[in-house]
C-alpha cells in the first residue's frame, strides 16, 4: 500500500481506525500492532470529563450495532497528562485527536491547548448522533463553515471534519468544510437510531444511539462518491468496512483513506488484516 498525504500529515498507508471504536488507542497495544496502521484516531475528547449516557450503551442489531456511549471521556486535562503520553510511548504511528464540544469556544480552547502537544492532526467531531438534546453542527453548512474557519485560524495541524449522514445534501456540508479551511473530510458518522431493549415490556422508553456496521455501507459509499465529486480535499471513507472487499469499494468510490469502525468490536485486527491483504493489490 502506498503512503499518502492529508494536509501536512504523511501516512505510511491509508488505513485508520475510526474515532470512538478504538478507545484512546493505547488499550489495544497488546492486541494490535499499532505501528502498522496509517493513523490512530482517538475517541472524542471534550473540554471537561463526560460520564456519557446510562449503561447499557451498546446493542447488537442485525448487520450492525447501535451505540449510545454519549461521548464518555476523561476530559482534555487528563487526556493530555495521561492518555496521550502513554499512546505516544506505545507507537510511532501518527495520532489524530478527535475533539468535540457544544460551542465554538469549547473547540477553540481545546485546540489552543493541543497546539502544544505531540499530536499529528485534529478531527472535529461535528456529527455525534447520540447526545440527547444536542445539536448536530454538521447539519448546518453555515455553522460548519464558521466553526471550521475559526479552528483553522488557531492551529497548523492537519484538520479533518467528520460529517453526519443525516442531511439533505452532504456535498454542501463538505464544501462548507473545505471553504472553512479543512484539509479533509471524514464520512460518514453513524445514523441516529432507536433501540427497544424489551419491546414486549410496556412503558419501556426507547434508547437513542448511532447505528453503524454493514447495514450502512452502501449509503456511506454513495455519500463518499458524491463528496469526492464535489470537493478537492481528500475524503476519508468509513461506514460498514468489515473486510478487504469493503475497503476496495470505498477506494473505488474515491476515498483517499479509509477508517475501520464497527469491525473493531468484532475483530480488533480487522484494519491490520486489510492492510496485509491490500499489499497483494498493485
Amino acid at each position: 500500500m502506498k503512503s499518502i498525504s492529508i494536509g501536512k500529515l504523511k501516512l505510511k498507508n491509508p488505513m485508520m481506525v475510526a474515532s470512538g471504536t478504538f478507545g484512546y488507542g493505547v488499550e489495544f497495544k497488546d492486541l494490535v500492532d499499532l505501528n502498522k496502521l496509517g493513523a490512530v484516531v482517538t475517541k472524542t475528547i471534550t473540554l471537561e470529563p463526560r460520564e456519557g449516557n446510562p449503561k447499557t450503551r451498546i446493542f447488537e442489531v442485525q448487520y450492525g450495532m447501535i451505540n449510545s456511549i454519549g461521548l464518555q471521556n476523561v476530559g482534555l486535562e487528563k487526556f493530555v497528562k495521561e492518555k496521550l503520553p502513554e499512546l505516544k510511548k506505545t507507537t510511532k504511528t501518527p495520532v489524530i485527536v478527535s475533539i468535540g464540544g457544544k460551542k465554538k469556544q469549547e473547540f477553540i480552547k481545546i485546540v489552543e491547548i493541543l497546539n502544544y502537544e505531540e499530536i499529528d492532526g485534529l478531527e472535529l467531531n461535528l456529527s455525534c448522533p447520540n447526545i440527547m438534546g444536542g445539536k448536530i453542527i454538521s447539519q448546518d453548512k453555515k455553522e460548519t463553515y464558521n466553526l471550521v474557519s475559526a479552528v483553522r485560524k488557531k492551529t497548523k495541524f492537519t484538520l479533518i471534519t467528520k460529517l453526519s449522514p443525516l442531511v439533505t445534501d452532504i456535498t454542501e456540508i463538505a464544501k462548507a468544510s473545505e471553504d472553512g479551511g479543512a484539509d479533509a473530510v471524514s464520512l460518514i458518522n453513524s445514523f441516529p437510531a432507536v433501540f427497544y431493549r424489551s419491546p414486549l415490556t410496556a412503558y419501556r422508553l426507547p434508547i437513542f444511539g448511532g447505528l453503524s456496521g454493514s447495514c450502512i455501507k452502501h449509503i456511506a459509499l454513495r455519500m463518499v462518491y458524491l463528496v469526492t465529486q464535489s470537493v478537492k480535499i481528500p475524503v476519508i471513507g468509513m461506514g460498514g468496512i468489515m473486510n478487504t472487499k469493503d475497503a476496495l469499494e470505498f477506494f473505488k468510490a474515491g476515498a483517499k483513506a479509509i477508517a475501520v469502525g464497527c469491525a473493531n468490536f468484532v475483530n480488533p485486527n480487522t484494519a491490520i488484516e486489510i492492510i496485509e491483504d491490500l499489499k497483494k493489490w498493485k
